[in-house]
């Protein structure tokens, strides 16, 4: 959906549906940084419904990880009042939505040095640019 994510060659995604353990599903890097996008599955149709990041850059130039990388970060985090891992799950039943399918992109490593939260702020301002809002899940930015 984004072209400015076709660069990164560290990449993947995963399915998350109620019946799932995200733990278990993600599968995400536990020693990189980058951006993440949910998309959400739903009567037929597919939709962006979030755009996050994990990790930073320090002020001498190395690179700060969240303990457990992009991994503890989708799995963990803090969103709707609870962990990912729990409140995502009720989000499926709530909203009926039969799965998420979430995308991962490491954009600081070897090949690239482009900040997590620059390229989530780019994604997100061509989703805006498109719709005129932030994705449903993103609350501010």
């Amino acid at each position: 959906m984004f072209a400015e994510l076709d660069k990164y060659k560290i990449n993947d995604h995963f399915f998350f549906s109620k019946n799932d353990d995200l733990n278990e599903v993600c599968n995400a890097p536990k020693d990189g940084i980058g951006v993440y996008t949910v998309f959400e599955l739903k009567k037929g149709n597919i939709d962006l419904v979030y755009i996050g990041s994990s990790g930073e850059l320090k002020q001498n130039g190395s690179v700060k990880i969240r303990k457990g990388g992009m991994f503890d970060r989708i799995v963990n985090g803090k969103q709707f009042g609870g962990t990912r891992k729990d409140t995502w799950k009720q989000k499926l039943i709530s909203e009926k939505i039969e799965a998420l399918d979430i995308y991962w992109y490491r954009t600081f490593d070897k090949n690239s040095s482009d900040l997590p939260s620059m390229i989530k702020g780019v994604i997100i301002q061509r989703y805006f640019e498109i719709y005129g809002s932030l994705p449903r899940w993103n609350k501010e930015f």
